[in-house]
């Protein structure tokens, strides 16, 4: 709908209308004042006539099917903003930009570009730019643009970043996105931070070339379910010998160490396998990895579907969604108790038939998704997921053929280590080359050189600001900013675990990660109810606590999932006892305090692995009367709060039944959302989202599969289940009244805010979701449009389209509800939604 002013019309909104020429309108005969012309979400292969449109300011050609650039754009000298975005344009002819002198703002993503034109550097005004998701191969095309301030360029095929936009003089950038690049100058964990970390690095790449370094690092996980023998296999290939781990031995959380073959350092991060544990894995996996997973074939069957899927699927579909750019090298252990060598070769057929079948039937599964919403009436409403879908299938996790190892034998681990490193000569590691300054090199040998000299304490919990000062000393032309930036980047490639973005944590730097692991471990543990019950009276005196308390911890373990913060302090004492720590200071800083969290509690709040909880008491009938201004209130439960802190753990809890009497039955009218994650939901994914969703609201109730959230009078479920074989998160809220509409729909939103926020720590998650129609009995339901973008937006107008409803079904009415942030409560809606 165009806008009207006294001097004609100067906004023209044409989106979505399925135009596929400018003739269909009347915006060439009407437009001539036209200042901002929106024709995004159309089926615009090319067209001609914008050069009458000479005052134009903003134009959007995004979602079209444009493949060449329109070179009429070049005759809009007043053009501020351009979007051309998710088209399929190959490349821009020069000529056009140098007559675009006030463009501020570019959109190109999400199109073909093998480069950008040089004379884009004539739009000296350009301010942001965004060129992710093409193909570009260098930027030099950008330097000079004095002005520019945002610039992203994600997903694209860059090695190298020029140093010119980056150093004095060269652009004023504050934000730059570089993920999914294969980058090694400079590498994609130093731009991962700040623009001034990328900004040091050139200023040190400068400072002394000649002592810069090209070195060769690949992390490598070992995954594979419990007793599969990855302690084994990751101990002997670092001694390239046989290494017998036994069964009190083996990983607990996570062991690190590193090996160096031919060039090429591996660092070897070995997972327990135990589900318990497998809660606190995504804080230290990393993409672009080699995976080596571990598969028991002694124990596998054949026969046993449910084997493949413990073993090996529940493995790979994980691994695929969190790190789908990775590469899996399947081994199998175990051989040498196998009955003969045929027994160990039809497992290993069985094994890569199936994982072949698995992540084909995937692909099948994405592609019919993908079909199905462009062959909707109007696919446009749906581009951005069908992108997201195109993404998925684009990504290419690479499983490799299973190879079969007997651990007991030396041969084979020298064979198995060669294998490993001719795979990573093979298969593609763009990342693992990086250049770095000479002085990256420096501190992390310095920092080694510290620990080996016992200069600090054996543990490797330090002061950052004090490990600062002790590598300025041996390296004076070192600023602190320059050590910050180093000890991001040796953060995240795992050599040191510094969590500088946790005010809790901020000053304090894990030189010996795997400490860091083996505390996390003893609150995260399959084991955890016997080690409750077999707390030693000594330690609970310690805290001032009776014999009979562990009683109430095992019961509100068990009933609630809750751990009484004094239950943990003790449990990560008694460890650090065992690792010979136990100096009372740090014991203070790591355990806590009655008044004060320690690090492992601010950590497993901060990774979402447990909710902060007060559990109530029952009230006092001794308690003094308070009366106002008489006497200081000296309230037994105030004397008493740090007993009554705890930590919930939503993955310890057996089961909703206190959900479910708190909401009651489903009925047929309640406000009904599904969200479903494809291809599935992660392992931990629903725990997660409901610590995110209760730090919102106070008033809640956990489940297993369920949460209740309350606010302002509006009750919200949140249910993961399966529905026709597909797993969904369901967010139902009671039918409100009238009034009431808009409280329910923003607590329904702000759900689906945490999710969105949550699934991207996904890369191989997708999201739909569906309404269905609350008549009973209608099989139809409403497949929402493109509503990741408006959920974030808070200034989204009503969402007009109906979708795939049909005529006169109630599920017209969930659309109406579904207008973002300005939701239709009217009598007429009610009338609508009334039975029919």
């Amino acid at each position: 709908m165009a806008k009207l002013n006294g001097r004609g019309k100067r906004e023209w909104d044409l989106s979505g209308r399925k135009l596929k020429s400018l003739s269909q309108t009347p915006l060439l005969s009407q437009g001539q004042e036209a200042r901002r012309v929106d024709l995004q979400r159309n089926k615009l292969k090319q067209f001609s006539g914008l050069s009458t449109l000479l005052y134009l300011q903003e134009l959007n050609l995004s979602r079209n099917e444009l493949v060449e650039f329109p070179t009429e754009v070049g005759s809009l000298h007043h053009l501020e903003r351009l979007y051309m975005n998710q088209n399929s344009i190959k490349s821009i002819p020069e000529g056009v930009f140098s007559q675009l002198g006030k463009l501020q703002f570019l959109k190109l993503s999400t199109n073909r570009l093998t480069k950008l034109p040089a004379d884009l550097i004539e739009c000296r005004d350009l301010a942001y730019l965004n060129v992710s998701k093409n193909c570009l191969k260098d930027l030099q095309a950008l330097v000079g643009l004095s002005k520019l301030k945002e610039l992203f360029v994600e997903k694209n095929n860059l090695t190298e970043l020029p140093s010119q936009l980056f150093l004095e003089g060269g652009s004023k950038l504050s934000m730059f996105k570089a993920t999914g690049n294969p980058l090694r100058c400079p590498p994609e964990e130093v731009c991962e931070g700040r623009v001034e970390d990328i900004r040091i690095y050139f200023r040190l790449m400068e400072e002394s070339p000649a002592t810069n370094t090209t070195t060769f690092t690949v992390k490598t996980m070992f995954l594979g379910s419990s007793m599969a023998g990855k302690s084994t296999l990751s101990r002997s290939l670092k001694h390239g010998r046989p290494v017998e781990v036994r069964v009190d031995d083996r990983t607990e959380g996570i062991e690190i160490s590193q090996l160096h073959i031919q060039g090429v350092r591996f660092l070897f991060w070995d997972f327990a396998g135990q589900e318990e544990y497998y809660l606190t894995h995504h804080v230290f996996i990393t993409p672009r990895a080699l995976v080596i997973l571990a598969v028991d074939l002694a124990n596998y069957s054949i026969q046993d579907p449910q084997s493949y899927d413990e073993k090996v699927g529940f493995w790979v579909n994980n691994i695929q969604l969190r790190v789908p750019n990775s590469v899996v090298l399947l081994v199998g252990t175990h051989c040498d108790q196998c009955r003969d060598e045929e027994e160990i070769m039809e497992k290993k057929r069985d094994i890569e038939s199936k994982v072949k079948h698995m992540q084909s039937e995937k692909k099948e599964a994405l592609e019919l998704k993908k079909k199905y919403l462009e062959d909707s009436d109007d696919s446009s409403v749906f581009s951005d997921q069908m992108e997201e879908l195109t993404n998925l299938l684009d990504y290419n996790l690479l499983v490799l053929d299973l190879v079969t190892i007997d651990c007991t034998k030396e041969d084979e681990i020298i064979k198995l280590r060669e294998h490993i490193s001719k795979q990573t000569k093979e298969q593609t590691f763009p990342c693992a080359e990086r250049t770095l300054p000479k002085s990256y090199e420096e501190v992390e040998k310095a920092i080694q050189g510290l620990t080996e000299h016992e200069q600090i304490p054996l543990h490797g919990i330090v002061c950052s600001s004090k490990l600062k000062e002790m590598l300025k000393l041996d390296h004076d032309g070192q600023t602190k900013e320059n050590l910050n930036s180093i000890l991001r980047y040796l953060h995240r490639i795992g050599i040191i675990v510094w969590y500088e973005d946790v005010k809790a944590l901020c000053e304090t730097v894990f030189l010996q990660p795997s400490i860091l692991i083996s505390l996390f471990k003893t609150i995260v543990r399959p084991d955890l109810e016997p080690k409750l019950k077999d707390i030693p009276k000594r330690l609970l005196l310690l805290e001032q606590q009776p014999g009979a308390v562990r009683q109430t911890w095992v019961a509100d373990f068990n009933g609630r999932g809750t751990l009484h913060h004094v239950a943990m302090r003790i449990l990560i004492r008694q460890e650090l006892k065992r690792l010979g720590l136990e100096e009372e200071d740090l014991v203070s800083e790591v355990v806590g305090t009655k008044t004060e969290k320690g690090i492992v509690l601010n950590l497993l709040q901060h990774f979402e692995v447990c909710l902060p909880v007060q559990l109530g008491r029952p009230l006092d009938p001794q308690a003094p009367e308070f009366i106002p201004g008489e006497r200081r209130w000296d309230s037994a439960s105030i004397r008493q709060r740090d007993q009554d802190r705890a930590g919930l753990f939503p993955c310890y809890l057996k089961d909703s039944r206190e959900v479910s009497k708190m909401w009651g039955e489903d009925k047929q009218d309640d406000l009904n959302v599904r969200v479903y994650l494809l291809p599935e939901i992660p392992h931990g994914f629903f725990h997660r989202l409901v610590i995110k969703t209760c730090s919102l609201y106070p008033s809640h109730w956990i489940g297993k599969d369920q949460c209740l959230l309350y606010s302002d009078r509006a009750q919200v479920l949140l249910r993961q289940r399966t529905v026709e074989e597909d797993q969904c998160i369901e967010i139902r809220c009671k039918r409100p009244e009238i009034t009431a509409f808009r409280r329910s729909w923003s607590l329904i939103l702000s759900v689906m805010s945490k999710l969105l926020e949550l699934s991207s720590q996904w890369p191989g998650l997708a999201q739909q979701v569906h309404s269905p129609c609350p008549e009973r009995g209608c099989p139809h339901y409403y497949v929402w449009q493109d509503w990741m973008v408006r959920i974030k937006s808070i200034d989204e107008n009503i969402y007009e389209r109906r979708g795939g409803a049909q005529p006169g079904c109630r599920v017209e009415a969930v659309l109406l509800a579904l207008s973002f942030h300005t939701l239709w409560a009217t009598p007429q809606f009610v009338a609508f939604v009334s039975p029919h």
